[in-house]
């Protein structure tokens, strides 16, 4: 069959409906955004307006969750990087009695419900009187960017041969220069992805913050409160795009630095 064939038309109608089932919400958004009305969403809206960018850039009460998240995002993200990639390491470099068993238990909580995570943390957590800190919002977010960074890597080492390793070796490299000249090129591009896809999902993930951040609110609980008890709803709208933006980038760009090969820049979160 040629590879250039057209699609069936009902596939092709299909394709464009889910598309736009899944993305016309999002469309939504950006359109409320630039709304004149600020209680309520008609539509179509009454009149277009960018004065609530200016707005949300003057709201005091945006900025510390900004921080926050940005900052749990970068803890998590350099903590998933070091032990997801070690995990991976582990389990595609060596053979030992329960392998497959630990490596299940490694990608589990990425296939828990968040609401589980949750729970389980915060019982742990009361269990050795751990206070609420941004300490408990990382150590939650963990649990999830270590499988990211682990399913990049550990597809990574599959592919790099253990002939490359010995081949060092015998050319009198040491370990740490086998790392650094051999191992550490070869991962670059699946860590890097993983590390960008893991600072994306912990920037925007609420249900595990919910139940880890006491207090503390970072800004996808900040957009979540402002829902629930709307003061300026373009607002939210306009924090959304900037949500939005801040996820969508990294993980476009962990997408095109792992298409060629066989990492797994996902993970089903």
């Amino acid at each position: 069959m040629r590879s250039d064939a057209r699609a069936p038309l009902g596939l092709t109608i299909g394709a464009i409906l889910g598309l736009a089932f899944l993305h016309l919400p999002i469309l939504l958004i950006f359109l409320y955004a630039f709304t004149t009305e600020d209680r309520s969403y008609q539509f179509p809206p009454p009149g277009l307006t960018t004065k609530w960018f200016a707005v949300a850039w003057n709201r005091a009460d945006i900025w510390p969750p900004l921080y926050l998240s940005l900052r749990v995002a970068a803890i998590s993200s350099a903590v998933a990087l070091v032990l997801g990639t070690l995990c991976a390491a582990a389990m595609a470099r060596a053979k030992f009695f329960g392998r497959d068993t630990v490596s299940l238990l490694v990608v589990l909580p990425i296939a828990l419900p968040g609401i589980i995570t949750g729970m389980s943390l915060r019982s742990a957590f009361a269990i050795g009187d751990i206070p609420f800190s941004t300490f408990t919002i990382v150590l939650g977010h963990a649990t999830f960017c270590i499988v990211i960074v682990y399913n990049n890597a550990v597809a990574r080492f599959r592919r790099l041969g253990a002939s490359m390793l010995e081949a060092s070796a015998d050319l009198g490299a040491n370990s740490f220069q086998t790392f650094w000249h051999v191992i550490l090129p070869n991962l670059g591009s699946a860590l890097l992805a993983g590390g960008m896809l893991a600072f994306a999902l912990s920037f925007d993930e609420v249900i595990v913050t919910t139940f880890t951040a006491g207090q503390q609110s970072t800004l996808p609980i900040w957009m979540l409160n402002e829902l629930v008890r709307p003061r300026q709803r373009p607002v939210t709208n306009v924090v959304a795009i900037v949500v939005f933006v801040a996820t969508f980038l990294p993980i476009l760009a962990a997408y095109y630095l792992t298409r060629g090969g066989e990492e797994t820049a996902g993970g089903g979160k």
